[in-house]
């Protein structure tokens, strides 16, 4: 490599200096890209033209030999520089590899959409805020027109919430669903997070079983935001009952069990905080804001739903998301409106 870098310079040196043409120059810019493919270091390349030089011009005035010296002074400086640069930028190149298929990782585990349930509209929005979300949601099946959902916010970014979410996800189906109980699941996923999380992170959660055919929502909580109930027959939101400790600070937690009976129309909505975190200048959404905007929505299906109030929260937050965000919507409907 070296040898040919020489013999190029020496080559086009010796002939633009015969004839100083803009022609000539052609070469060169081949040259350059070659030198740019091999990653050869700027004082190198100077180095291979001062001696160039010096051969082709070997009463080449002594002040100007030794100015060289000072010029490939500083070039050196350069050099290490430029090497210093490259890898840093082959790292950070590294890292993106890593950080994309961590985000692909985070897409296999998320369900592509709600699974259908009899008399139920089901509809979910999760956006992050960067490239990887520390948003989880989950639906489980467990026939006979029961559904698991999972709803939870892992305090954390990056790799590490991608790491945290698989082992939830992965728990969660080793799990016997034969008798599913809300209180029992966080039970058993607060030991396996308190064991295998770092502790600095931690996970908060809802998880609710709904039975379609007596559309009851049995669900625990877990430190995590309040959802809220709508009451179609007074037009009504409520705050859903929550208390329980999030999951990974200690091992032996208790978590209530709580229950709601949806009539026709009514509407559940579980959220992330980044939700109701989200500031409009300058202060936090209210809940009662947020519940006055989902209201607009609430003749739309449940997806619309989840996307018009997501849509209409980052466009009042001036587009501007500080958090990753996930609406569930559960709305009991007709059978012959699904």
């Amino acid at each position: 490599m070296r040898e040919k870098l020489q013999t190029d310079f020496e080559r086009l040196l010796a002939s633009y200096l015969h004839d100083p043409k803009e022609e000539n120059l052609y070469g060169v810019q081949q040259l350059n890209k070659w030198i740019m493919d091999q990653k050869i270091p700027p004082d190198e390349v100077l180095n291979h033209y001062i001696e160039t030089l010096k051969k082709l011009i070997p009463d080449l005035h002594s002040d100007v030999k030794t100015s060289f010296d000072l010029l490939l002074e500083v070039m050196v400086g350069y050099g290490v520089q430029y090497r210093v640069d490259k890898n840093i930028a082959t790292r950070h190149q590294e890292l993106e590899d890593e950080i994309e298929v961590a985000v692909h990782l985070q897409r296999t585990l998320l369900p592509e959409s709600p699974p259908p349930l009899e008399g139920v509209d089901l509809g979910v929005a999760s956006y992050a805020s960067k490239t990887m979300s520390g948003d989880y949601y989950n639906f489980v099946q467990y026939g006979d027109g029961i559904l698991g959902i999972a709803i939870a916010d892992i305090i954390g970014k990056g790799i590490p919430a991608a790491l945290c979410m698989s082992m939830i996800k992965y728990s969660m189906d080793d799990m016997d669903h034969h008798q599913p109980e809300p209180s029992e699941i966080l039970q058993e996923l607060n030991t396996v997070v308190e064991r295998n999380i770092l502790p600095n992170m931690f996970i908060t959660m809802v998880y609710g079983v709904y039975d379609s055919l007596n559309h009851s929502f049995r669900y625990a909580t877990a430190g995590h935001e309040p959802g809220f109930i709508y009451r179609a027959d007074t037009g009504q939101f409520e705050d859903m009952d929550t208390q329980g400790l999030v999951l990974g600070v200690t091992s032996h937690v208790e978590y209530p069990e709580f229950q709601l009976h949806l009539a026709e129309g009514d509407v559940i909505i579980l959220l992330t905080d980044g939700v109701t975190e989200t500031r409009f200048d300058g202060e936090f959404i209210e809940r009662a804001d947020f519940c006055e905007l989902a209201k607009k929505y609430l003749h739309l299906p449940a997806r619309e739903i989840a996307e018009k109030v997501y849509k209409r929260i980052y466009e009042l937050s001036g587009y501007q998301m500080l958090d990753d965000q996930t609406i569930i919507v559960i709305k009991r409907v007709g059978k012959n409106k699904l």
